[in-house]
């Protein structure tokens, strides 16, 4: 909402509300111009001061020379270029390290978002450390080669994490700047960025908000590899909450050999005639052992985020 004020009052308005918007660019001469377009003219009827910060992580197209041209036209606009190929989450990092403000907006740079649902998002900006969009509007056209690995992996970190999460990595969001930079140190040059830094601040507390935009069909190619990428994803959510939870991780492998210890004790019963002795005993202290190392795991993990939660305070 647009409030008319005097040139002070408007000063401090701006470095109040301010947001830096940065796009990760790699390969995109088809949407790059359009989109950033996009985004100065959405940003501009916000009211709020911006830039837009974008980063070609060393493009082999023309996206290079689209952006310096842009840069020459588009005042808020900042163009930095990698010098070789660091990854997506490595370019998030760049423009969250130059950008101005507190307040950013991150999207990818291919076109498949909507530079007006920033706006949506921005509306819970000021109740919530994270505004995530969640790809479940009416226009969604995700690929169907994704849909069975978005859907197991989102089952896979509800189950770990005990939150509905209706989308693990959408690539458009409001974050915190010093919010973000606490989980530096775990956050992946790749891809799996923005899932790593959800899981990390669903699993410290953190107030998360998802709000329903819609995603258009991609133009040109995309730089995720289905497979590989998907294996990477379910290891980094394993990792990520055996680092914030690991009571949840330790309980469901405890559970497990027990499960273990049941079946082998009534198959040899029943199928060989012999109880297992020893075979039973060591899997049940096993899954004792690692039952107890969770439980102190976890007391020392939920000791050290009430230290981080006070000092923050």
């Amino acid at each position: 909402m647009k409030i008319s004020m005097n040139n002070n009052e408007k000063s401090k308005k701006q470095r109040k509300d301010g947001i830096s918007v940065i796009i990760p660019i790699f390969n995109e001469k088809k949407t790059i111009a359009e989109l950033i377009q996009e985004i100065d003219f959405v940003m501009k009827t916000s009211g709020y001061y911006y830039e837009i910060i974008a980063v070609n992580d060393f493009s082999t197209d023309e996206t290079g020379k689209i952006l310096d041209s842009l840069q020459t036209r588009t005042k808020n606009l900042k163009v930095i270029h990698h010098q070789y190929n660091k990854g997506y989450g490595a370019s998030l990092k760049t423009g969250i390290n130059f950008a101005k403000n507190n307040l950013i907006a991150m999207l990818d740079g291919d076109g498949t978002y909507l530079p007006q649902d920033i706006l949506k998002l921005i509306h819970y900006s000021k109740d919530y450390d994270l505004v995530s969009g969640a790809r479940v509007g009416k226009r969604v056209k995700i690929p169907l080669l994704r849909i069975p690995a978005k859907f197991i992996l989102t089952i896979l970190a509800r189950i770990l994490t005990g939150i509905r999460i209706p989308d693990l990595n959408c690539g458009l969001r409001i974050i915190k700047k010093d919010n973000i930079k606490k989980f530096y140190h775990l956050l992946p040059q790749r891809f799996s960025f923005t899932m790593t830094h959800l899981l990390a601040c669903l699993s410290n507390g953190y107030e998360v908000k998802f709000v329903p935009i819609n995603y258009k069909k991609r133009k040109g190619n995309s730089s995720i590899h289905p497979l590989n990428d998907f294996i990477k994803f379910i290891s980094i959510i394993i990792r990520i909450i055996t680092y914030f939870n690991p009571f949840k991780m330790f309980s469901l492998i405890s559970f497990a050999m027990f499960l273990l210890a049941m079946f082998v004790w009534f198959y040899t019963i029943f199928y060989i005639g012999k109880i297992a002795d020893i075979s039973v005993i060591v899997l049940l202290i096993s899954s004792l052992q690692i039952f107890l190392f969770g439980l102190l795991a976890d007391l020392i993990v939920k000791n050290n985020i009430k230290e981080n939660r006070r000092e923050e305070k």
